[in-house]
């Protein structure tokens, strides 16, 4: 079985979360909902270090915008779509305050929701899970 390792990561403010709507120009999962993801390359010396970088390419938020609340143990996801393949999810949660979004290529959208407000939207695989596992 073939696994990928990827970083996901959601930024709080007050009581919201965002999340993204990945484009349909993405290698996989287009169109759906997703926290702030990519894949950790081999290069990143931690998922940390690849998910403040997520967040910079994907939202234009700056490191020094955002502060590190919660991350937990990977968390392995199975998804019909790709049989035969786990997926190694490397779960952040973080803080900020009064956000300036500016999504690049890989996302068409964004929302701030309440975290219950997850089950409305059609997104990657237990999405919720992800998020839940960090509050």
């Amino acid at each position: 079985m073939s696994s990928t390792n990827i970083v996901t990561s959601f930024i709080k403010d007050d009581d919201k979360i965002l999340i993204l709507k990945r484009s349909s120009k993405v290698k996989s999962m287009k169109c759906l909902w997703a926290g702030v993801s990519g894949i950790i390359e081999k290069h990143d010396t931690t998922p940390l270090d690849r998910a403040k970088t997520e967040i910079f390419e994907e939202t234009g938020i700056n490191e020094n915008e955002i502060e590190l609340l919660k991350s937990v143990e990977q968390i392995k996801i199975e998804s019909a779509q790709y049989r035969n393949h786990v997926w190694n999810i490397f779960p952040f949660l973080f803080k900020t305050n009064n956000p300036k979004i500016k999504l690049n290529w890989e996302n068409s959208d964004y929302d701030w929701i309440k975290p219950n407000q997850i089950k409305n939207y059609k997104t990657v695989p237990e999405l919720d899970k992800i998020l839940f596992s960090l509050l």
